[in-house]
């Protein structure tokens, strides 16, 4: 997908070295459409330059800071010495991620989406999370929920969620604690399974969330949390561990909550 408007001076964008002249390089954006810009030769790299050969080429992919944009004059000037390092990486990382998802679009929709439907789907997406590729990833996480702030009709849900969940790696969090749980009543094993029962959710764990519980050593059991960030992960670490001492309570039992394993002389 490109963009048909103009950057904004400040802005990161994404080139291909289309030639290279003594006074500078023009640059086509990846990102935007028909949209060229010039880097001058004092803005190619710091310091006095010799031969600007020597620090671009064309097919060269670059990232440049926006200058300036004088739309009527069709100029977008450009400054590659001015991105450091990390903003390279990140920024053309961001570039890929907008190309998967852009291919995910032509998945769910078909290679012959109409250019109009297209750029609908797409911008409810960025209007809700910024770009295409964090759409995409919230649907693979969370579902359907995660585009209900949209207008998207259902159909179109549903073929983002299919697509995603199939094509997105979702990166995910792992936080484990423990719970101690004692009976001393008749009932006291049932007691105890009951609570584990309840720590894993009584079978309702959100798809996103993966909750494993496991034995340690008597009273202690290991509660296992796979979420897709940590806040949601030690939240549902916390939920499962109240759950387990609220059930064995009803028991008349003891529930303990901690986060390291105990030793043997605690």
């Amino acid at each position: 997908m490109k963009y048909s408007g103009w950057p904004d001076p400040g802005e990161l964008v994404v080139g291909e070295i289309r030639s290279v002249e003594d006074f500078g390089a023009f640059v086509d954006l990846q990102e935007y459409d028909d949209k060229e810009g010039l880097v001058h030769v004092s803005e190619v790299a710091s310091g006095w330059i010799k031969n600007i050969g020597d620090h671009v080429r064309e097919g060269q992919t670059v990232v440049a800071k926006v200058l300036s944009v004088d739309r009527d004059a069709q100029q977008i000037d450009l400054s590659i010495k001015d991105v450091n390092d990390h903003q390279r990486k990140e920024k053309i990382q961001e570039w890929k991620n907008e190309q998967k998802a852009d291919n995910w679009m032509l998945l769910a929709f078909g290679d012959d989406i109409e250019d109009e439907r297209y750029i609908a789907v797409a911008n409810e997406l960025i209007a809700e999370y910024g770009t295409l590729y964090d759409g995409f990833e919230a649907a693979a996480i969370h579902g359907q929920e995660a585009l209900t702030g949209t207008e998207l009709d259902d159909d179109d849900v549903a073929a983002i969620v299919e697509i995603a969940r199939e094509n997105v790696s979702v990166p995910y969090v792992t936080v484990t604690g423990y719970v101690d749980l004692e009976c001393a009543a008749t009932d006291g094993v049932d007691a105890v399974r009951e609570a584990l029962y309840a720590a894993e959710g009584n079978g309702e764990v959100p798809d996103e969330i993966e909750l494993d519980v496991s034995y340690v050593g008597a009273p202690e059991y290991r509660i296992r949390v796979k979420a897709p960030d940590y806040k949601t992960a030690e939240a549902e670490l916390e939920a499962a561990a109240d759950r387990a001492a609220s059930t064995i309570a009803d028991h008349g039992g003891a529930g303990e909550y901690h986060r390291e394993r105990r030793t043997d002389d605690e």
